[in-house]
């Protein structure tokens, strides 16, 4: 039976975040091929994380820079490893290059961390983020290194898939165009109607820092679009809400601060517009992708919908204006024929871009055909080769420098 070992910078929260419920895609999809999976992660348990046990999946906690992980990978035998976000591969790699050679390694990049990184520089210094910032960055070297030591990486966003190719120089054979999936079959058709919705909403967990910032910057647009609907209230929902936050909740203007919601579908199907003023990050956002499967038209900027819906319409409206975007938001929510039009929209960017059927498939495909070409595709990638080895050298011997620290602080 083929052996998958999942390395995670974090445990997997569904329910908090975007990458925690693609990251759950991705372990049911290994399940599904009646593949055994392991997930391993040096970060502290949490409580919302998800249960593993349920999907039958092993869990396992690891520690960083530790020869432990040695004999724990010799013992398990992978076929496949992968490795959430390309710090997972700068910790381990050279670990699992070393005592299990022959398994394929993916690294699952859930969005460019130099991409997001280098616009939230950009943004704090309020100056425009251009792609000669990131060529120039510490991050984006780290971070394509990694992706060139890997065997096959999964790109979240097409945005990202065209970047590593033209501005990077990756080679198309090391990447994967992987989106979120979505079972179209399991959606449900018993939705509220235009006129069951009330209020505006956002979610998104508020340690990730484009949300905490949409969050701000909906302290600007709100005004604009309650002087227009003085009824309408904000409803702000997201795991981890810290005190700064919870002190913005003002029911006298409508702008409330909800926190953790237990079942985001719900309170995205029951509010009339999804609102999503993001002016930096990466990557493809789960609030938007939510508002599809809930049919509920959102507004957002051109980051915000950055990879998600090609040439197809928006199902919602597009602007990074805060003017435009109030006047778009107000729009939506008063017009019930741009609404519905809006709704069918996302039902087309579901089937056209979401589809898990599809994906999967090339998914396994594309797993499969590497894992049995996998001589011929190292040989390919020289440049990946020739970092393993530099790699080996140097990450060892940091390593193993700490580990030694540590041990002599405990004696």
């Amino acid at each position: 039976m083929t052996q998958v070992l999942v390395i995670g910078y974090v445990w997997p929260e569904p329910n908090s975040s975007a990458a925690g419920s693609h990251m759950m895609s991705l372990l049911r999809f290994f399940r599904a091929q009646n593949w055994q999976v392991e997930f391993a992660s040096p970060a502290q348990q949490t409580e919302h994380m998800a249960d593993l046990s349920q999907e039958q999946i092993t869990c396992t906690p690891i520690a960083l820079n530790c020869s432990s992980f040695d004999e724990y990978i010799s013992r398990l035998k992978p076929d496949i490893v992968m490795f959430d976000r390309f710090m997972m591969e700068e910790q381990f790699g050279w670990r699992v290059d070393k005592f299990a050679p022959d398994a394929l390694k993916i690294l699952d990049t859930e969005d460019l961390q130099c991409l997001r990184n280098a616009r939230h520089a950009a943004h704090k210094a309020q100056q425009a983020f251009t792609l000669d910032s990131l060529l120039d960055s510490e991050l984006a070297k780290r971070e394509i290194a990694a992706i060139l030591r890997c065997d096959l990486s999964l790109i979240i966003s097409d945005y990202e898939l065209e970047l590593l190719t033209t501005q990077f120089s990756v080679a198309p054979e090391l990447l994967h165009h992987l989106p979120f999936m979505v079972d179209l079959n399991a959606l449900s058709s018993d939705l509220p109607d235009f006129y069951e919705r009330k209020h505006f909403m956002t979610i998104g967990n508020f340690r990730h820092a484009p949300n905490w910032d949409a969050v701000l910057y909906l302290q600007q647009i709100w005004p604009m679009i309650r002087k227009q609907l003085p009824d309408a209230e904000l409803h702000i929902y997201g795991s981890y809400p810290p005190p700064k936050a919870t002190a913005l909740h003002n029911p006298k203007t409508g702008f409330l601060i909800k926190g953790w919601a237990n079942d985001a579908l719900s309170v995205m199907a029951h509010s009339r517009v999804c609102l999503a003023p993001l002016r930096f990050g990466a990557g493809i956002k789960g609030k938007l992708l939510e508002a599809m499967i809930t049919q509920t038209p959102c507004v957002t900027t051109q980051i915000g919908a950055e990879g998600m819906h090609g040439d197809l319409p928006w199902h919602g409206a597009i602007s990074d204006c805060p003017h435009t975007f109030a006047a778009e938001a107000v729009a939506l929510y008063q017009d019930q024929v741009r609404y519905q039009q809006a709704q069918q929209n996302g039902q087309s960017l579901l089937q056209a871009c979401y589809d898990k059927q599809p994906l999967e498939k090339g998914l396994k495909q594309k797993i499969i055909n590497t894992l049995n070409n996998l001589s011929a595709h190292r040989r390919a990638n020289f440049t990946g080769s020739m970092l393993r080895h530099h790699s080996l050298r140097s990450t060892q011997y940091m390593s193993q420098w700490i580990e030694a620290k540590n041990a002599n602080k405990m004696r």
